[in-house]
């Protein structure tokens, strides 16, 4: 057991060397360990183990068909073979442009089988933002979705990639159902349509699946390889790609099964992939943990709160990862239809603030938990958790995960700690954490002091280890001098009868930038804007109050339900020229 430090948090320099204290673990649920063992051998390892202990268990479930965990370890050694076939070789990046479908884990792992690197991207991507990734990472080889190998196909010569292969996710689901999309009924079509395209020039995915297994003799990754290119959401700036290691990632596996200690290893453990795999928050909870955990993974295409209610009346989450709205539209949507949530063990909630006005109501539906995470695609990504017991803190972000390290600093002198109990920047170090962006010595050197990664938001820790997120630095809003937090302002907002959603941000003013809120109202037409302000007087210092407050029909978000701030703004912006 790691010496316990009680000195008063020290106001010193941010160097490899300081071993700070770490009051949280005094806050640790029962049976979760302060530190973790040293990481060694590689993912490959998760789904070898999983398949060596529980082979007839189900890996895989995609609209109701099952995969083995024996099954997957045989398709993604053939798979590997014919990527090798195509010229894969260690070192390589390859890209992978999927939505969650069972072609996908396999495809993950046959790329790190050969000890190559796999790059995810969105694949609701538009040709330009994909070019500018391919541009960065000069992937020579593609597995993609079969309605998105016509755009790889028109990019520019300088990026045409060496092998492209196309994946059908129809052949992935049962004979049926692929069987009922192939009838001539418009409506069977038109959703045929949407899942499928024929593409030419391509490989298929049943060419490359169809190999010999891969020949024991090639040698597999090693720990400290780069497994994944993570590329971050670049909401404050141009994306970069976070390289993570097998270390890292298997690190991250291994703090969330610490963290979760009653969750038994073995068939009967259920994970739900409602959100993107290729997001670094999809990717760990699902791509990582379950297979760790030799779970059942149910993989959705996309979110549909009727599709995943079907699943759960016969097979509840044990473990469900989601964002704010997406446990909130399955709520509304189990209360309308009369379909019970109970036995939803654990819902994971992350990329934004949750409110207490959704976990009650959820816990009373499901009779699990619904607590609240903190992380970086940089992190593989998660840093900080709820404890999942009674002792969670809500509205907090919760706990540093075992062999996490944190520290609160003046972001204008980030070598220098606050004092206790003041707002300041996160910086971490643990396991988990990257080691630089792919290509990018001078960004990696920026974001690191002292050997601590910079993370960029505003927190606040207090005396049980609980920290909460006051703001990220770049999207603090100056305003006469003073700052103002957007997500401060935007829980205010919420709170007002007639406002379903806000996003706040800063557009120039005549005293440095003015706090200006786009809304969506929730079921009146209009809104009083003087009312509203004064609405929020009542809750903040008044300078943090809208100096405008614009109604919107939606606002933009990402692929995991986040509000991106910076697109409010653009458009916000272009309204006012």
């Amino acid at each position: 057991m790691r010496e316990d430090r009680t000195d008063a948090h020290t106001i010193g320099d941010v160097t490899d060397a300081y071993d700070p204290p770490r009051p949280w673990i005094h806050s640790y649920a029962p049976g979760v360990p302060e530190d973790l063992p040293p990481m060694r051998g590689s993912l490959m390892d998760l789904v070898a183990e999983s398949a060596a202990d529980y082979p007839n268990a189900p890996a895989l479930e995609f609209f109701g068909r099952v995969t083995s965990y024996a099954e997957l370890a045989a398709a993604i050694e053939r798979a590997a073979a014919g990527l090798r076939a195509q010229g894969v070789r260690k070192g390589d990046p390859v890209a992978l442009v999927l939505p969650n479908c069972s072609q996908h884990i396999i495809a993950f792992y046959a790329v790190l089988r050969l000890g190559a690197i796999v790059v995810e991207h969105n694949p609701l991507y538009t040709a330009r933002e994909l070019r500018k990734q391919f541009e960065d990472h000069g992937a020579k080889h593609a597995i993609v979705w079969s309605k998105v190998a016509r755009t790889i196909q028109e990019f520019p010569d300088d990026l045409v990639v060496d092998s492209l292969v196309s994946v059908d996710v129809t052949r992935g689901m049962p004979a049926p159902m692929r069987a009922a999309l192939s009838l001539p009924i418009p409506k069977l079509r038109e959703m045929r349509g949407q899942l499928t395209e024929r593409v030419r020039g391509a490989i298929s995915w049943e060419a490359i699946a169809g190999y010999a297994p891969l020949d024991a003799s090639v040698p597999g990754p090693e720990t400290d390889d780069i497994a994944i290119i993570q590329y971050t959401s670049g909401t404050t700036g141009d994306p970069k790609g976070a390289a993570l290691t097998h270390r890292n990632l298997l690190a991250n596996a291994a703090q969330a099964r610490a963290w979760t200690p009653d969750v038994a290893r073995g068939e009967g453990v259920v994970v739900y992939a409602v959100l993107p795999m290729f997001h670094a928050y999809g990717l760990t909870l699902c791509l990582t943990f379950a297979m760790s955990q030799a779970a059942r993974l149910v993989l959705f295409p996309k979110f549909d709160p009727d599709m995943v209610l079907k699943v759960t009346k016969k097979r509840p989450a044990t473990v469900l990862p989601a964002v704010p709205p997406i446990a909130r539209r399955l709520l509304a949507r189990a209360q309308e239809k009369g379909i019970s949530l109970a036995g939803t063990q654990i819902g994971v909630s992350g990329a934004m603030a949750l409110d207490d006005a959704l976990v009650v109501p959820w816990e009373e539906e499901t009779g699990g938990m619904l607590v609240e995470g903190y992380g970086l695609s940089e992190c593989s990504p998660v840093l900080i958790v709820n404890p999942v017991s009674e002792d969670r803190k809500a509205g907090t972000i919760g706990l540093p995960l075992p062999g996490t390290e944190c520290r609160v600093v003046d972001p204008d002198e980030p070598e220098k700690d606050v004092a206790p109990g003041q707002p300041g920047e996160l910086v971490v170090r643990g396991p988990q954490v990257f080691s630089g962006y792919y290509g990018r010595p001078e960004e990696t050197e920026r974001a690191f002091v002292g050997g601590w990664f910079r993370t960029g938001d505003i927190v606040e820790m207090d005396e049980d280890g609980f920290f909460t997120v006051v703001d990220r630095i770049k999207e603090l809003i100056i305003t006469g001098g003073f700052n103002v937090a957007p997500t401060e302002v935007e829980i205010a907002l919420r709170q007002h009868a007639s406002i379903h959603e806000a996003a706040v941000v800063g557009l120039p003013g005549k005293n440095g930038e003015d706090v200006v809120a786009a809304v969506v109202l929730d079921e009146a037409t209009e809104i009083d804007e003087e009312e509203v302000r004064e609405f929020v007087k009542r809750i903040l210092t008044p300078y943090k109050a809208p100096r405008r407050i614009v109604v919107v029909d939606e606002l933009p978000t990402s692929m995991i339900g986040k509000v991106l701030r910076r697109q409010v703004k653009e458009r916000l912006l272009a309204s006012d020229d």
